[in-house]
């Protein structure tokens, strides 16, 4: 039914698991595909001289092919790496250390205030090297301008990244539209696609992406493995970005994991056949859980564009408490200030204030993300529990 939970994933008693942007539970049916392939089926991938290996070399192809699949690239078009991260400093140091190589005259490297730290550290990296990095602003809505864009691609530019879903705001840009003017700027683009696959449909063929880099743990997959999708024709090519045996057509060596491989595959082929349904369950679940929160706390706020917004994605901002004061009258919610990557840090949300929040307004606010194993249950407790912590009830 449309209003229950996926039974599989379990939390602790009495916990009620919000944090689906930080991380999903792996899907029951992935660790069971995966299981063999760390006991029986062990093999080095790479040791194709014998049965064994060869055994497991197929499995990662499939897995290989499945992952293009969900992308819409062909299958020697992706590259797997330990996860995001990796996959967007491979593409984006890579792509313009190679370009460098070449000679070329161009050093601007544009991104965007709100992108994942991964990205805007690759890109500020690449001042040592001689470039230019650009950091373009948001609009209130958490939105790219096109025209903002434009601009900053009139000085000739090497590459551009954009992510296509926001970490911690859950907002979509418009790739469609943005990806023609990089186009015909003659740069490079590259989109961090780690919050967007599995939850809403991409094609990398459609939204003319040169790269595109991808996490298995995002979208119900194991830890530890991602992928970067490399554009074939016009071909795209990197430089490595650390030395090896070569594997992986000499972009990314070392052994590949594949039992994670091998349950990324089959987390891309539950998405391709799933993906529709869970979307729109838990759209379902997030504008029920936003109807009883403005029901029942006066002046919550939601943070940046709700139309161009993923459909598992809250990120609000409350009236009269803190987001560490409800968190902490909270306990029994698993919800995050923004970013796991940063979760530590004291501050104010970089991706808040870039959309032009006060640090007083970012500190009020909370992320929220349903998943694959949310019910209509958890959103009717959650509301109730939220509501009781801004007022200041314990």
């Amino acid at each position: 039914m449309l209003d229950m939970a996926r039974p599989g994933a379990q939390t602790p008693d009495g916990e009620i698991y919000l944090d689906y942007q930080a991380t999903t539970p792996c899907d029951p049916r992935v660790v069971d595909e995966m299981l063999p392939w760390f006991t029986t089926h062990f093999a080095n991938p790479h040791s194709v001289d014998h049965a064994a290996g060869r055994r497991v070399h197929d499995a990662v192809e499939i897995a290989r092919a499945r992952v293009a699949a969900l992308l819409g690239a062909q299958a020697r078009e992706v590259v797997f790496t330990s996860g995001a991260t990796e996959a967007n400093n491979l593409a984006i140091k890579g792509a313009v250390r190679h370009l460098l190589s070449t000679g070329t005259a161009r050093r601007r490297v544009i991104t965007v205030a709100t992108e994942h730290k991964c990205v805007l550290e690759s890109v500020r990296d690449l001042r040592a090297e001689g470039c230019e990095p650009v950091i373009v602003p948001v609009g209130a809505d958490g939105r790219l301008d096109p025209d903002v864009l434009h601009r900053a691609l009139e000085v000739p530019t090497l590459l551009v990244s954009i992510m296509m879903a926001n970490n911690e705001t859950g907002v979509m840009h418009d790739m469609a539209g943005l990806a023609p003017l990089v186009r015909r700027a003659g740069a490079l683009l590259h989109s961090d696609l780690a919050q967007a696959v599995g939850k809403v449909a991409v094609d990398v063929r459609a939204l003319d992406l040169d790269l595109a880099s991808v996490s298995a743990h995002k979208m119900y997959g194991p830890k530890g493995v991602g992928a970067l999708f490399v554009r074939r024709r016009p071909r795209v090519r990197l430089a490595a970005l650390f030395s090896g045996g070569g594997q992986e057509r000499g972009l990314r060596s070392g052994t590949l994991p594949a039992p994670l491989l091998i349950g990324f595959g089959a987390a891309c082929d539950i998405a391709m056949r799933e993906m529709a349904g869970d979307a729109a369950r838990g759209r379902m679940l997030r504008d029920h859980l936003l109807h009883l929160l403005r029901a029942g706390c006066p002046g919550v706020e939601v943070n940046g564009d709700m139309e161009h917004r993923l459909p598992t994605n809250l990120n609000l901002r409350f009236a009269d408490a803190t987001a560490l004061d409800i968190m902490a009258r909270a306990p029994e919610l698993c919800v995050s200030t923004g970013s796991a990557c940063s979760s530590a840090e004291v501050v104010p949300s970089y991706v808040l204030t870039a959309m032009g929040l006060d640090a007083a307004q970012a500190a009020r606010s909370l992320r929220l993300a349903v998943g694959r194993y949310t019910s209509r249950a958890d959103m009717d407790r959650a509301a109730q529990i939220l509501c009781r912590a801004a007022a200041g009830g314990a």
